[in-house]
């Protein structure tokens, strides 16, 4: 595939979100919540209780390799909440996987087709051979539905068509905020994944290249081009409460 614009302009954060595929046929977030849907409160952090997460680069300073990145964040906070352990994923891990996917060329990866592979094929981390149960589209323009798929600690996963604002606001550690002017353009840097485990009044808080970065509610409307909500598994409190399970396996026994 051509490589994902702006995979490598920078020295230190690169990128490697090719641009998003729509798919008529994913399964909908919104369809499998049951009625009513959970309260959620006005600000939450999974890294908050469960404490100890590391934020790894996982080679994304020096590759195009944001989707496993972002995966093995999120991998993280799933067996932290599976193993009740924070398990050891190196670098050579995500790159191993995110070569495999792209056939061995540091190209960037369309997020969906990942995100399918994950759930089929799984991948190895910290030894072991992973899957997810499911992925669910989140319509990003939704804050509310944003706001209750993180809640949930299945995290959300994010594709952005970054702005070259995007680079002076995270350089100077600053939120990603809209701007205007010739930089505020989307996809003006470059398309970037990251995972969402948490939220405050701003907008969502996202883990990418070693930190935290706070994204308001607004750079997220307007440079968001694709969100979804992973399932490890419907094997919390939270979850069974506020899922349709039959509605989630029967859809997954139509694949």
């Amino acid at each position: 595939m051509p490589k994902a614009k702006g995979i490598q302009s920078h020295k230190l954060f690169k990128l490697g979100k090719a641009p998003a595929k729509a798919d008529d046929r994913n399964l909908k977030f919104a369809a499998i919540l049951k009625a009513p849907a959970p309260t959620v409160p006005t600000e939450f952090d999974f890294d908050l209780k469960h404490t100890g997460i590391p934020l790894p680069m996982f080679a994304n300073d020096v590759i195009g390799c944001c989707v496993i990145s972002g995966r093995a964040h999120q991998t993280l906070r799933f067996e932290d909440l599976e193993q009740s352990a924070v398990i050891s994923i190196t670098d050579n891990e995500v790159r191993k996987e995110y070569f495999k996917e792209t056939g061995g060329e540091d190209t960037g990866l369309v997020v969906l087709e990942s995100l399918k592979l994950w759930r089929t094929d799984g991948w190895i981390a910290a030894t072991q051979k992973l899957n997810i149960k499911a992925f669910a589209q989140i319509n990003q323009l939704n804050h509310a539905e944003m706001k209750k798929a993180i809640f949930l600690d299945v995290g959300v996963g994010i594709g952005l068509s970054l702005p070259l604002s995007a680079q002076d606001q995270i350089q100077a550690g600053k939120p990603w905020a809209v701007v205007t002017g010739p930089s505020a353009k989307p996809n003006s840097w470059g398309g970037h994944y990251v995972l969402c485990p948490g939220y405050t009044k701003q907008g969502p808080v996202c883990v990418t290249w070693g930190q935290k970065q706070q994204i308001t509610w607004d750079f997220l409307d307007k440079y968001c081009d694709e969100a979804y909500a992973i399932f490890d598994d419907v094997n919390t409190a939270k979850l069974k409460a506020a899922l349709d399970v039959k509605k989630l396996n029967a859809f997954l026994a139509s694949l």
